[in-house]
């Protein structure tokens, strides 16, 4: 076992190791091109192995991903929309739907609100430093270490015994004296688990809303409080027009993370009890259902929905600039 594993980690090595080799000996080679040579030598030098990268990396796969989607699940027989068909029509899917469409509405505006809340709280304290530290120190933990914890404070057991999960042990501190299982409880488990990524996001929306705020011009913000704008009237006349950007960029960076959503699902309950997304249904049907067609299908309108994503946020970015 071991010695087939290092084979193929040598093989894989080996392969890097050659394509860098091969890539600096160009490099080494194009250092003599002279005159208009050189300058097209260099373009295809420095594009072509970035474009070669993408190639393999992304466009290949993506075409055989749509490729697999139209036929059926070992790709013997061709299906067209078949997949696609029953991806809306079937009765459990609209359920990964329906959670999939929660997920992406609730968990990014509630990271949102929340970081812009704390980058305006935090900014007035002294030591801001240390607190928007342990506010964003959750970015630093991955999904599945994000879950395991939360795994802990979702933890269940029978009142009558000691409890080692701390929303139990707390509702039970306050009077209810015989909780549910939180994670078998549908649709609440779905909320609970919103937490994980609402909890693991704040900190990226705090920095990158707090950095905005600073940057709002001071004679702007004099130029309002001698009109008369305090408090509220300031925070929504100035403060969040002036941001605009920032908010939708950070509102869809959240969704775009929120649609990739696989680790926390896949950690906390594996899909079960009514807590299935299309990331993790997706897995399902590649490498426990073994239906590559299905697998396909759900990719690429995981795909989908996320282009459009992507593409406003770069076209927001590109505004910002434009304005600066």
């Amino acid at each position: 076992m071991w010695g087939d594993t290092s084979i193929k980690l040598g093989n894989m090595f080996g392969a890097v190791a050659g394509f860098l080799g091969v890539l600096l000996l160009l490099f080494y080679l194009a250092g003599f091109a002279r005159g208009r040579l050189s300058r097209r030598l260099a373009i295809l030098l420095l594009l072509g192995p970035a474009v070669l990268l993408l190639l393999v990396g992304i466009v290949v796969p993506a075409v055989r991903t749509i490729y697999l989607s139209l036929f059926n699940e070992d790709s013997t027989k061709f299906l067209g929309a078949g997949n696609y068909t029953w991806a809306f029509g079937d009765s459990d899917i609209h359920q990964v739907l329906l959670n999939t469409l929660l997920w992406i509405v609730i968990a990014p505006i509630l990271t949102t609100a929340l970081g812009l809340v704390l980058a305006l709280l935090v900014d007035r304290l002294r030591g801001q430093a240390v607190y928007k530290s342990l506010i964003f120190m959750p970015m630093a933990i991955s999904f599945v270490g994000a879950s395991i914890i939360w795994k802990f404070v979702y933890d269940y057991r029978d009142p009558s015994q000691p409890q080692i999960g701390l929303l139990s042990q707390i509702c039970i501190w306050l009077g209810w004296h015989n909780p549910p299982n939180w994670i078998l409880s549908h649709p609440l488990n779905n909320f609970l688990l919103m937490i994980i990524m609402i909890w693991v996001q704040t900190g990226f929306a705090m920095v990158v809303l707090s950095a905005a705020i600073k940057a709002i011009p001071e004679d702007v913000t004099e130029a309002a409080v001698l009109d008369g704008a305090q408090g509220w009237r300031l925070f929504a006349n100035v403060t969040i027009p002036m941001i605009r950007s920032t908010i939708i960029v950070v509102l869809t960076t959240v969704m775009i993370t929120t649609l990739k959503l696989f680790d926390i699902i896949r950690t906390m309950t594996g899909g079960n009890f009514g807590t299935q997304v299309l990331a993790n249904e997706m897995y399902n049907q590649a490498f426990t259902e073994f239906n590559n067609g299905r697998a396909g299908a759900l990719a690429v309108l995981l795909f989908l929905a996320v282009v459009p994503l992507v593409a406003y946020n770069v076209r927001m970015l590109r505004k910002e600039r434009e304005v600066r």
